[in-house]
C-alpha cells in the first residue's frame, strides 16, 4: 500500500520554524520527487518546494526562497521540509506528494501521483 504520512505541523508565532516531515511507503522512494504544496482556506494550491531523488534538482516557490529548506533521508525514505522564519501569509494545510522523475515546478499538482493526507501549519501573528 502506497503511504505518504505528513507530520510536524503546528501553531507557531511569526518568525518561528517548524518542520515537516514525509514518510514515503510502498512505492519505489528512488524513481520519484517528492513535493511540497500547501493550500490555505479559499486559495488554489499552491507549489512550495520539491526535491528529485538524486538530490540534483530542488525547487522554491519565490514566496518561500531563502527560509525553507527541502531535504531527503533516503535511509528513511523520508523527506523534510525546515521552515523558518514563518509569516502568517504562510498559514495553509501542508501535503507532500510524489510524483515519478525528477523535480519540476512546471509539472502541475493534479499529475502527481501520491498524496498524503496534509499537516496544518498556523502562524500567528
Amino acid at each position: 500500500e502506497v503511504q505518504l504520512v505528513e507530520s510536524g505541523g503546528g501553531l507557531v508565532q511569526a518568525g518561528g520554524s517548524l518542520r515537516l516531515s514525509c514518510a514515503a511507503s510502498g512505492f519505489t522512494f528512488d524513481d520519484y520527487a517528492i513535493g511540497w504544496f500547501r493550500q490555505a482556506p479559499g486559495k488554489e494550491r499552491e507549489g512550495v518546494s520539491c526535491i528529485s531523488s538524486s538530490y540534483v534538482t530542488t525547487y522554491y516557490a519565490d514566496s518561500v526562497k531563502g527560509r525553507f529548506t527541502v531535504s531527503s533521508d533516503h535511509a528513511k525514505n523520508t523527506v523534510y521540509l525546515q521552515m523558518n522564519r514563518l509569516k502568517p501569509e504562510d498559514t495553509a494545510a501542508y501535503y507532500c506528494a510524489a510524483v515519478v522523475g525528477l523535480c519540476d515546478p512546471m509539472v502541475p499538482w493534479n499529475e502527481y501521483d501520491y498524496w498524503g493526507q496534509g499537516t496544518q501549519v498556523t502562524v500567528s501573528s
